[in-house]
């Protein structure tokens, strides 16, 4: 495989985030990061097109200011890189903060943090990812227990969750009608149902400063759930729950399906075909013509029976037809790749690899977190106090040991509100949770959309294909070593049986 190419042959351009947050930082902490920013894009041949500072703002909440802006920046796709110095600048809380990364990542930009290695380090990446997972695994498996709660309070018709406009909850914790908003539900659907414009309603509204149920401004979208709401006619609804007379009706059955009625006639009805670009191609970013090493696009066709099928072809081939690869089936590859990534991330070595890998580097960050600085310093306040309190009972009692004693309580509280804030922004996983959680991989259904999902997101870096065999290469892993498996006949121009059929998968090793 060629070496990927360089930053500055990319023409890569970046922005910088700095950020301080309390008394014990200033200016001069936002000119080190900077800097140290300025050094690592100059070393890696990135383009500065924007420095964005917040100044004693905290990290525990987005709402900065200079924050805010960098991220519609980045909606606007000005820049590609964000350099920060260190992850907690982004967020104070690690797992906040990979999850800006994912928003950024939405719009084509990366983060990188230049004083830790697992910001630009796949094996790096792929660890921390795995640890929100694992939390996230954990948090979902807690979820259930509070699920059994709202199940009973479903069979109870009692309120879960906000209340649709017309709606409050009553002392009992079942549903009662608002006097004051239950008449503009009322009013909606009758005026949609005899065919007045939900633009023309929404404009009615607003002037008359009546707000939607979340309290803002109505748009013809403010209207879709509203109609859909069969709540509306005294139906309890609770996912799976639904009783009949279960809540107080606020319209009846025949002005409901009415107004939906007028509702379905009012759509558009230009969609006589399926767009192609409907379907959902799952490899799209991650599959590449092994030959010319240009990507994959999704492509579709229609056999001689009239059946649509859906490819993958090279973009050189489809596109300057300079390349002589040979489209394929999507449903296939796609079923091969998540097949093979089954069977390689589940191998029992395989798992314990991974395992390791989390583990390191989860106490890698916490070798690089301020726990240490701050326990020591934890330590010296109350040394320090101690000898204070020692002074006080010998009879040094004056306004000076008094303010000093005042000085370290309220250091220690700054110290201590810090230290558990640096604890809590690391993943609180053991091995056996990690561990647990590659383990619950073995049982997926490579047929179910959801799992192939989760499989591509987390684990496959990219795939090319050849008209004989494919790559895959994983997320884990900077190199270009990967498995390799053999295809029967990928051949998928113009015949209607013909797929990409999986020859064997061989006995993975460790990649």
């Amino acid at each position: 495989m060629p070496k990927k190419e360089t930053a500055v042959s990319q023409g890569l351009v970046a922005a910088i985030y700095a950020r301080y947050s309390s008394h014990a930082q200033n200016d001069a902490s936002i000119e080190q990061q900077i800097d140290e920013c300025r050094e690592y894009a100059r070393q890696h041949g990135y383009k500065i097109v924007g420095v964005y500072a917040d100044r004693a703002m905290s990290g525990r909440s987005d709402r900065r200011p200079e924050f805010q802006k960098m991220m519609r920046a980045a909606e606007k796709r000005e820049f590609q890189i964000v350099l920060a110095y260190k992850s907690n600048r982004i967020s104070r809380n690690m797992l906040h903060a990979l999850s800006y990364e994912d928003k950024l990542a939405q719009h084509g930009v990366n983060v990188v943090y230049c004083k830790e290695e697992f910001g630009n380090n796949a094996a790096g990446r792929f660890a921390l990812r795995t640890m929100m997972n694992v939390n996230q695994f954990y948090s979902e498996n807690m979820a259930e227990d509070i699920m059994r709660g709202l199940m009973d309070n479903a069979n109870q018709c009692k309120v879960n969750g906000s209340l649709p406009l017309g709606y409050k909850r009553g002392a009992d914790g079942r549903y009662e009608i608002d006097e004051q908003t239950a008449p503009i539900v009322q009013e909606i659907f009758r005026r949609i149902a005899n065919g007045e414009l939900k633009a023309s309603i929404a404009d009615d509204l607003n002037k008359r400063q009546i707000r939607t149920g979340t309290g803002g401004a109505w748009n013809k979208g403010s209207f879709h759930s509203l109609l859909a709401n069969e709540r509306y006619t005294g139906i309890y609804i609770y996912r799976d729950v639904r009783i009949p007379g279960g809540i107080p009706a606020i319209i009846d059955r025949e002005l409901f399906e009415a107004a939906r009625e007028r509702e379905e006639t009012m759509k558009t009805v230009v969609k006589s075909r399926r767009r192609r670009d409907d379907m959902e191609y799952l490899l799209t970013g991650k599959l590449f013509c092994g030959y010319c090493l240009e990507p994959m696009v999704g492509s579709s066709g229609t056999g001689k029976m009239g059946k649509m099928y859906y490819y993958y072809r090279c973009k050189n081939n489809a596109e300057k037809h300079t390349c002589q690869k040979k489209p394929v089936r999507k449903d296939a590859i796609e079923q091969l790749v998540v097949s093979s990534l089954k069977a390689c991330i589940t191998k029992p070595e395989n798992i314990d690899w991974m395992t390791d890998l989390v583990m390191k580097y989860r106490s890698k960050i916490i070798a690089e977190s301020d726990i240490g600085y701050l326990e020591d310093k934890l330590k010296e306040n109350k040394t320090a106090i101690k000898n204070v309190m020692k002074a006080i009972e010998m009879g040094v009692v004056t306004e000076t040991t008094k303010a000093r004693l005042q000085e370290l309580e309220a250091e220690q509280r700054e110290v201590l509100s810090s230290l558990l804030a640096e604890k809590r922004s690391i993943p609180d996983v053991t091995r056996d949770h990690v561990q647990f959680f590659f383990e619950s991989f073995r049982n997926g259904d490579v047929n179910s959309i959801k799992y192939q999902k989760t499989l591509i997101k987390h684990f496959l870096r990219a795939v090319y294909l050849y008209d004989d065999h494919i790559k895959i290469t994983f997320d884990y892993d900077d190199s270009d070593t990967g498995v390799e498996i053999p295809l029967e006949d990928s051949s998928a121009e113009s015949s209607e049986d013909t797929s990409v059929l999986i020859d064997s998968l061989g006995v993975y090793g460790r990649v």
